[in-house]
């Protein structure tokens, strides 16, 4: 009750105090190609850097999957100004924190000090983005904390495992079918010749998105950019010849019997997002639909399946819509004591069907609305997601000014819209099913016999 009140207290000041309008973007283009853009929020005295390449595990082709995240690694492995592992000591010594990240459609890295360091780290990520040195015993040694890194977080993590092998099955063309960590074969056979020519090919100032957000000056973050990332020149970058996916044209299914604890269910079908919809507002009606079904305790799956008829422990739905080209809209679950995977299978693709057939009321869809609002009213009162925001948009190929209309976007769509979408994606020959079978007990099909 008390989270319920909270969104709707969150939602009522957003609309009041109009915090539900996003702050200004002021934006820069050095020369060199660097597009600088910068957020104010004087609310506390930090300040959040952030560097976003045009490149991640979809820019990768077979036999180098997971260099993107490798380099990621090695960037923090010394340049000629800087040896391994000082960028990380100067950053803590003076009070902040850092780290990166790898995607599918990106490469990015982060500090979040008090304001009067960010010319120390802008110095500093300026440095590695052309001056980054690979040695071959750093990289020996790196390659070993990558491959650890995909056992403990994949091989050793069975849903994990399962939803890497549901991308490769449910993407037979596209380059999303590979992990971002890379299949272990790949990362074994990589060498520093290629990490060095993948460096040079992407990491360039005008392959790449610098976004402060923060108690600062815009024009005085412009100026420090030009100071110390204006220096770096202009490389040609690496293009990308197109990688569709091919035509679905029947369901696919999918099992993987390993040791587990528990069975558990993975489904899902192709749908458009904002970077590749035909109608624009159909990624809304996504989002929203996916609210319905799993957006907070009141929401179907977790009012329905698990405390009602109690066939789920757990269920649940998930959709990007800002994901570059073709996303998923994913269903999961787990069955509860007594159920099988095949019970929560069916009683997840029932509560599709009845949207499909009755819509969803009125009253249901503007609770939903609300709370998909108060979450991304919510999320702009952090710095660093601020950031993250614009980044990401700008790095997959979309306009920052895509957050203009967001909330307004949701709050147009309609049911009819709704089921509209739920319709025409939610097709059993675009369906694909991955089952987590423990070892030592019997499939779904047997259970349910």
């Amino acid at each position: 009750m008390l989270r319920k009140i909270t969104l709707i207290l969150l939602v009522l000041f957003a609309t009041q105090a109009g915090a539900s309008e996003p702050a200004k973007v002021h934006e820069h283009q050095l020369e060199n190609g660097l597009k600088v853009l910068v957020q104010v929020d004087s609310r506390s005295p930090i300040v959040v850097q952030q560097v976003w390449y045009k490149v991640g595990s979809s820019y990768e082709t077979g036999g180098i999957t997971g260099i993107s995240h490798v380099l990621e690694h090695m960037m923090f492995k010394g340049t000629e100004r800087f040896k391994a592992g000082e960028f990380s000591e100067i950053i803590a010594r003076n009070g902040g924190r850092e780290n990166a990240f790898t995607g599918r459609d990106y490469t990015a890295y982060f500090q979040t000090v008090a304001k009067d360091r960010l010319p120390l780290v802008m110095e500093m990520e300026a440095d590695r983005m052309q001056g980054l040195k690979l040695d071959e015993q750093e990289f020996v040694k790196e390659i070993e904390v990558v491959i650890e890194e995909r056992r403990s977080r994949t091989d050793d993590k069975p849903r994990s495992k399962l939803f890497e092998q549901f991308s490769a099955t449910a993407f037979l063309t596209d380059p999303k079918r590979n992990p971002v960590i890379g299949w272990r074969a790949d990362l074994e056979a990589l060498t520093l010749n290629d990490l060095q020519a993948w460096y040079q090919k992407w990491y360039a100032p005008n392959n790449a998105t610098l976004v402060v957000v923060g108690d600062v000056d815009p024009q005085t973050v412009f100026q420090l950019a030009k100071k110390y990332y204006g220096p770096l020149k202009p490389m040609p970058v690496g293009q990308l010849k197109p990688r569709p996916e091919i035509s679905q044209n029947g369901p696919r299914r999918l099992r993987l019997k390993i040791e587990a604890k528990l069975p558990y269910l993975l489904m899902g079908v192709k749908v458009p997002t904002v970077f590749d919809a035909v109608e624009p507002w159909e990624p809304y009606a996504l989002s929203v639909l996916a609210a319905v079904l799993d957006g907070g305790e009141s929401a179907r799956f977790a009012d329905r399946l698990v405390r009602d008829q109690q066939i789920a422990n757990q269920a649940g739905a998930g959709y990007d819509m800002f994901d570059r080209g073709t996303g998923l809209f994913l269903f999961d679950g787990t069955p509860a004591s007594g159920q099988t995977v095949k019970a929560v299978e069916e009683a997840l693709l029932e509560q599709i069907a009845l949207v499909q057939k009755e819509g969803v009321g009125e009253a249901e869809l503007e609770k939903v609305k609300t709370n998909v609002v108060a979450s991304d009213v919510y999320e702009r009162d952090s710095v660093f997601y601020q950031a993250m925001k614009l980044g990401r948009l700008e790095t997959v190929g979309l306009s920052y000014n895509t957050l203009d209309d967001y909330i307004d976007k949701i709050r147009s769509v309609t049911a009819e819209q709704v089921q509209a979408v739920a319709k025409k994606y939610f097709l059993d020959e675009k369906l694909t099913v991955a089952v987590l079978e423990p070892l030592g007990t019997h499939s779904h099909e047997e259970q349910g016999k």
